[in-house]
């Protein structure tokens, strides 16, 4: 997989088609990250959450709902959002690592997976759903 940079970002759009916005991979104390640019805003997520996020749905089989929701917000069980800070995912919770910016999950990774070519990504104005390639 190609390490995108600062300098030469993917550039996404949200599922619905809604919100551009740009991500690359970064390294902070050591290890590698993905920056995550909407605006001003800007969200990290661990870098494993990648293939992590990839063999789940591969391992899942089917469509599965993004159920997109802020950190501070309860979250649908079975969703990609909910998978994404659950205990039971491979590294033991969140994935988003900046405190007030840990969710939104299920609404900017699925577009990476889906540029990397590892995903399938529903575009309607709400409720999508994604699938392992």
């Amino acid at each position: 997989m190609e390490k995108r940079t600062k300098d030469n970002p993917w550039k996404l759009k949200t599922p619905p088609l809604s919100s551009d916005y740009e991500m690359y991979i970064d390294e902070k104390d050591g290890v590698d990250i993905i920056v995550c640019v909407v605006g001003k805003t800007v969200l990290h997520y661990d870098y494993r959450a990648i293939r992590d996020l990839h063999k789940m749905l591969k391992t899942h089989g089917d469509w599965m709902e993004l159920g997109s929701k802020d950190e501070k917000q309860e979250t649908k069980e079975g969703t990609v959002e909910d998978w994404g800070r659950s205990s039971s995912n491979p590294i033991g919770g969140w994935y988003g690592l900046k405190k007030g910016f840990r969710g939104r999950f299920g609404m900017y990774m699925p577009p990476l997976l889906e540029a990397l070519g590892l995903a399938e990504v529903e575009h309607n104005a709400r409720n999508n759903r994604m699938r392992a390639l």
